[in-house]
């Protein structure tokens, strides 16, 4: 996984990454690519490894379930 680290890519490779590993992301499926693009955001811009960034969003999700109500 060393090659996926921020120091080891450029910002263009990041893109990549992404784009690869979220697959067609063009066809826009009603709305819901652009959330996902946003929350990979940080690693492209190399302000966060791409871990930290789905552990972030998992971080949400865990916390949002233990709301009250639920």
């Amino acid at each position: 996984m060393e090659e996926y680290l921020i120091k080891n890519t450029t910002r263009e490779q990041r893109e990549k990454i992404v784009a690869d590993s979220l697959g067609n992301i063009e066809a826009s499926c009603d709305g819901c690519a652009s959330g996902v693009l946003e929350m990979y955001q940080p690693y492209i811009d190399g302000k966060m490894e791409l871990s930290e960034c789905t552990m972030s969003f998992n971080a949400r999700y865990v916390k949002d379930m233990d709301m009250e109500g639920r």
